[in-house]
């Protein structure tokens, strides 16, 4: 795989190429049709002003979050962008059949020829119940456990190499390699680039071993950053993928014009947080509505605890912020995802940052 389809480029004053986690976030009051059409705006302009990859992330069973396909979200991105990388960030393997996503993915590099990357995980993205029913099963744990299988599986009906007498060596994935060792055949034996993600040290292992790039979930797991990516390091060997380790960071990132309406937005974020690991996932609150909201002294605590990790504020203190994690981790690249109530604001916080770091403009 050439490193350069991983490896992205760094422009203006960034410390390390910058990227795009979104979870087409739903506000009270609007659609998903509205945050779907976000989205778009959003690819076309982070694409316009360097931004490195937009990865789409997979969550069931949440009001505010319109991100339940990856695939069919990202079909739609590819046909209103030409440059930009896209990818899931992730794909819950687990939930699903692996020749169902490489079916799904070879249909999106057919697409968008050489910049899709799938990103796996082995996290559900959702409660028990949910994870039960979309893969007609009980037996979690044992979706989590088999995860390295799942990942070998997928592996190859992506690259079609199963060996002979694999049950699986005449069934192919389509669009995939095959095509081009059929006869008359010109089918490119090109395929996504495969990311590991993690929030905790197995993901980080694993993706070590394999010499695969890791993306760490630093924008809910804070406290296990930079054991994971020491961790990630320390076992990592040399690929036909990677010759030395690359690992991305998401990082939740606001700026607005305003102190004032960041710090309003980030409260509505605890807020919304706050409800979902409550078991009462909503829409994204309006930010009045949660200036109103009387937290007890145990959610102030989470609150404060959550939205410190989130960097917020005015560009420059923005920029600031994402330098100093950047230093503190070492990661190979920021991939930043921001939430708040309206598209706009959301549009806005990725110009700001562009404009901090003397990104390409639009």
């Amino acid at each position: 795989m050439p490193a350069d389809e991983i490896r992205g480029a760094v422009h203006g004053t960034a410390p390390v190429p910058l990227s795009v986690l979104d979870l087409v976030t739903v506000g009270a009051g609007s659609t998903a049709s509205d945050a779907l059409r976000t989205s778009v705006e959003l690819a076309r302009l982070t694409e316009a002003r360097g931004f490195n990859r937009y990865w789409v992330a997979e969550h069931h069973s949440m009001p505010g979050v319109a991100s339940s396909s990856p695939a069919v979200i990202l079909a739609n991105l590819a046909a209103h962008t030409d440059r930009i990388r896209l990818g899931s960030g992730g794909v819950m393997l687990p939930n699903h059949a692996p020749l169902v996503i490489a079916e799904q993915f070879g249909t999106l590099e057919a697409m968008a020829p050489g910049r899709i990357d799938l990103g796996l995980g082995r996290a559900p993205g959702t409660d028990g119940a949910t994870a039960a029913a979309l893969r007609r099963s009980d037996t979690l744990n044992e979706g989590a456990d088999d995860f390295p299988q799942q990942l070998a599986e997928l592996t190859r009906f992506l690259d079609d190499d199963f060996p002979d007498g694999h049950p699986y060596a005449r069934i192919h994935a389509i669009p995939g390699p095959v095509q081009g060792s059929t006869p008359g055949g010109v089918q490119s034996a090109h395929r996504p680039v495969i990311w590991l993600l993690g929030s905790s040290g197995f993901s980080a292992q694993l993706a070590g071993m394999l010499g695969l790039p890791f993306a760490f979930a630093h924008h809910f797991s804070a406290q296990n950053t930079i054991p994971a990516l020491d961790l990630y390091r320390e076992t990592f060997r040399p690929s036909e993928v990677l010759a030395e380790p690359y690992a991305l960071i998401g990082v939740s990132a606001l700026a607005t014009d305003d102190e004032a309406e960041a710090a309003r937005q980030v409260r509505a974020t605890a807020l919304n947080m706050l409800r979902l690991r409550m078991g009462r996932p909503g829409l994204f609150p309006d930010p009045d509505d949660a200036a109103r909201h009387e937290f007890s002294p145990m959610e102030e605590e989470f609150a404060a605890s959550f939205t410190r990790n989130i960097v917020h504020g005015t560009a420059e203190e923005v920029r600031a912020g994402l330098d100093d994690l950047q230093k503190r981790t070492g990661a190979d690249e920021l991939m930043l995802t921001s939430h708040a109530h309206r598209g706009e604001l959301r549009l806005r916080s990725y110009e700001l940052i562009a404009d901090a770091y003397g990104l390409p403009a639009a």
